[in-house]
């Protein structure tokens, strides 16, 4: 809770600092006008769904049974400096505060896994039976867009985007199935009639990145309407943690309003 009330204090006071830039700039259009001009501010609401997979999914994954996007909101505040006169070209500097939330069964055979047992005592080896997944987690997001304004009404954007994870789950179950350990010729582990879970939020990436693809509306004179597609290019996983063989990335569509100063 403290570091949500940092986060949303931190973009409270660039949003005022906005503002007052704004005001100031209409009291004195002298030197401040001439820094200032060609800028234009926003502040964005939304919410996210999506998933963390890999790509493309793995032998190991034999189905996916059900999926839950799970509610995540965003919250933004960024600026956007235009090149020209017409507003045609623009890049976009921002600070998002998001989560991005997920929770899925899947059935597996021969999954590399690392679980604990009704006890607490840990295995590892490959697991083949059902497995459920919940991931969600916080992150302190800085996009970094070029845009294009097809219209008075329409804009796209392309651009990376830097993430520092806040709070980080990736943790669940397994069920319906046995565990071969250490490897595929050992001797099965039933946990038919058993309980085992597994939490790997500690193996995950603090920073990750991406690239952002978005369009937006023009509604109303200050109102937009926008989406934004999120695609993570690195593994959510350390590097060295090994325990699933194969990269994971959070891809998220993000959709909601803009407030246009």
């Amino acid at each position: 809770m403290k570091k949500y009330t940092l986060i949303l204090s931190s973009i409270a006071w660039l949003l005022i600092g906005t503002l007052s830039a704004k005001a100031q700039e209409e009291r004195t259009p002298s030197l401040i006008s001439m820094a200032l001009h060609g800028w234009n501010y926003e502040v964005k609401a939304g919410f996210s769904i999506g998933g963390t997979a890999p790509l493309p999914l793995p032998k190991e994954i034999r189905s996916i049974d059900s999926y839950a996007p799970g509610l995540a909101f965003t919250l933004e505040g960024h600026a956007t400096k235009w090149f020209d006169v017409e507003r045609k070209w623009g890049l976009t500097l921002g600070l998002r505060f998001e989560n991005k939330k997920m929770n899925t069964k899947a059935t597996v055979k021969n999954y590399s896994m690392r679980i604990f047992n009704e006890i607490g005592n840990p295995l590892e080896g490959l697991w083949t039976g059902g497995v459920r997944t919940e991931v969600s987690n916080s992150y302190l997001t800085v996009p970094i867009l070029a845009n294009y304004q097809i219209s008075k009404r329409w804009k796209i954007s392309l651009g990376p985007y830097l993430s520092y994870v806040l709070e980080r789950n990736f943790s669940g179950d397994v069920y319906d199935g046995h565990l071969r350990t250490p490897d595929a010729t050992g001797k099965p582990v039933d946990f038919t009639d058993k309980k085992a879970t597994y939490d790997f939020s500690d193996d995950m990436r603090r920073f990750q990145w991406g690239l952002q693809l978005g369009g937006e509306w023009r509604a109303f004179k200050h109102l937009n309407v926008y989406a934004d597609l999120t695609w993570g290019l690195n593994d959510i996983f350390r590097k060295d943690f090994d325990t699933i063989s194969f990269a994971m990335y959070p891809i998220y569509l993000n959709v909601g309003f803009a407030y246009a100063f």
